[in-house]
């Protein structure tokens, strides 16, 4: 069978390979990027289906590409809470904020066209932009987000397409980007006249003071930034996966091409989902939701800080994380220990514990040091255990 040829520069998810093995009894998973499901509002979400399916015409029937408008007027209100006015017209639901990410590649990459990317950065987003055939370019980070003197340099080098950021609370980095950068970001997109594309899944999810504002917020302070600046956000990380909502902020012209090919691909996100999502916004439970996630999270955090610190020591190096649901860390090689994330990955798993090596989440250069740890889905007591065994791993 002859295939597309734009596969010839994708391969399988280095995370999703690992998974296969993550089935033996007894083994203890970091490896994952998804919520605990044992935070989910299971109450809230059944009342919330119920009362939908009490509008069958609206939440069983086909719908709208741009998406169910009960749910864009409660979209809309959400991030009106988090400074951003936006009208429910000036935004559409999209299947996951992952399903953005493709519409961005479907609309604005052609093959060849350049795209600036972090380094690391989320590994779909990798896949889906080579998939339609960017180059990537690495912007180098460090604990305050993406260095801008450096990305200003790329920017003006490479002239990209777009670049894109997850400024707060980074997969797989953690790191969050400072009020200072994030406006020298919309700065440098004004003069270079570049679109810069906000990914924001983990902004909710802090665990004391909360993060600079979005991207999106502060464009009413840096004029002609809003019609360079897409936006996408995601209910996954805070309220369910399964539900598959997310949205896409972006100037009409965009939204109106993204519309189109959302057209060709799954004529629109579920209506059922949709109208759950709105009814369980429409509610108020959200708040109480995400100060329990924030809680229990962000205990789980100062675990896995804790644990690491305490088992590994100058083994390894890492900044603890304000949020999100990721640590990432950098072997040391200290003592003729372990220095390469790939090895000590099997070595892991040989001790019933597991995790995500880095090198995979860099678009170039990869740095085979790095690993990925979730602390979302183990409990303190598991956090303990699986670290000890990481130890015994080195």
């Amino acid at each position: 069978m002859q295939f597309a040829s734009r596969l010839d520069n994708v391969e399988t998810s280095a995370i999703r390979e690992l998974f296969k093995l993550l089935g033996t009894p007894g083994i203890i998973s970091f490896a994952g990027g998804f919520p605990d499901s044992a935070m989910f509002d299971v109450e809230g979400l059944r009342e919330a289906s119920r009362l939908a399916l009490e509008e069958p015409g609206g939440a069983l029937q086909y719908g709208a590409t741009e998406g169910y408008d009960p749910l864009r007027a409660q979209l809309s209100a959400f991030m009106k809470a988090k400074g951003v006015a936006v009208d429910p017209s000036g935004l559409i639901v999209t299947t996951g904020s992952q399903q953005a990410l493709d519409l961005l590649g479907k609309t604005l990459i052609s093959p060849g066209d350049k795209v600036i990317v972090e380094g690391p950065t989320f590994l779909a987003t990798i896949q889906c932009f080579r998939l339609y055939g960017a180059q990537l370019i690495s912007a180098p980070i460090d604990a305050n987000g993406v260095k801008t003197d450096e990305l200003e340099k790329l920017i003006a080098e490479h002239k990209p397409k777009f670049v894109y950021l997850i400024p707060t609370f980074g997969n797989p980095s953690g790191a969050t980007l400072t009020l200072e950068r994030r406006k020298k970001v919309l700065e440098m997109a004004v003069k270079h006249n570049t679109v810069i594309v906000e990914d924001d899944p983990y902004g909710d999810l802090y665990f004391g003071e909360a993060p600079p504002p979005s991207l999106m917020a502060l464009t009413e302070q840096v004029p002609g930034s809003r019609e360079l600046l897409v936006h996408c956000g995601s209910l996954s990380k805070v309220l369910s996966p399964g539900l598959r909502i997310g949205w896409m902020i972006a100037p009409a012209e965009l939204l109106a091409k993204a519309t189109m090919c959302k057209q060709f691909s799954d004529a629109h996100t579920s209506t059922f989902a949709q109208a759950t999502a709105a009814q369980y916004l429409k509610s108020g439970r959200m708040p109480a939701t995400l100060a329990n996630v924030r809680e229990v999270y962000g205990q789980r955090a100062k675990a896995m800080g804790a644990a690491l610190q305490r088992e590994l020591g100058d083994a390894i190096e890492f900044t603890q994380p304000g949020g999100g649901l990721f640590f990432w860390a950098r072997l040391t090689g200290a003592g003729g220990r372990i220095a390469d994330a790939n090895v000590f990955a099997k070595r892991a798993i040989e001790k019933l514990v597991a995790f995500v090596p880095g090198a995979p989440f860099f678009a170039e250069k990869p740095d085979v040091a790095t690993l990925r740890l979730s602390f979302a889905t183990a409990n303190v007591e598991k956090i303990e255990e699986g670290i000890g065994r990481l130890a015994l791993a080195l």
